[in-house]
């Protein structure tokens, strides 16, 4: 096996190759490069592109100056980033309030933005939905008459890990299954 020697270079170990001989202006191009990709993907909060850009090596301060001009041009908006995940997750997964809450903590917003988003979900709309979810369950489920408790069980656990209160589930859950049995009935 040849062995080269070492490449002399002034610039320092440890950095790749060019990297401290750019330009700054250039790096901040890369980096905002880098989260118009990923904001031509899908809708991305703040944080998750600052992860996404010191995953890549990028000073914090190189990050801070293109986020804030993307926030500035209207790319970046947590707020509306939440308030659409709320209206979309609500609508589309049928989840509750607490399962939102987490989803988006975990998308690193701050518990302000989150209740803020959380303030438009109404009451009644989220038990309207979780009354759909288990209608749905119900119409595909075979009832026999000593079912009840294990449905009961596996309904208000399905709506529990969707993130709706227990009491709110269980309410749900007794009232859909007389209505449907009744129905069966017919």
């Amino acid at each position: 096996m040849t062995s080269y020697p070492p490449r002399l270079t002034s610039e320092s170990p440890g950095k790749p190759e060019g990297e401290q001989a750019q330009d700054p202006r250039a790096r901040e191009e890369q980096a905002k490069n880098v989260c118009l990709r990923l904001l031509t993907v899908r809708a991305r909060t703040r944080s998750e592109l600052e992860a996404q850009l010191t995953k890549r090596g990028y000073p914090d301060d190189v990050s801070a100056r293109v986020l804030d001009r993307l926030a500035e041009v209207g790319l970046i908006d947590d707020e509306d980033f939440a308030e659409q995940w709320v209206r979309s997750r609500h609508a589309n997964a049928g989840k509750g309030k607490r399962a939102l809450a987490v989803e988006l903590r975990k998308k690193g917003l701050d518990d302000e933005v989150i209740s803020s988003a959380l303030a438009d979900l109404d009451p009644a709309a989220e038990r309207q939905r979780a009354e759909q979810l288990v209608r749905d369950k119900l119409r595909r489920e075979r009832l026999a008459d000593d079912d009840d408790v294990k449905v009961t069980r596996r309904l208000v656990g399905m709506l529990a890990r969707r993130g709706y209160s227990q009491s709110m589930a269980f309410d749900v859950v007794s009232v859909e299954l007389a209505s449907e049995r009744e129905r069966r009935r017919v």
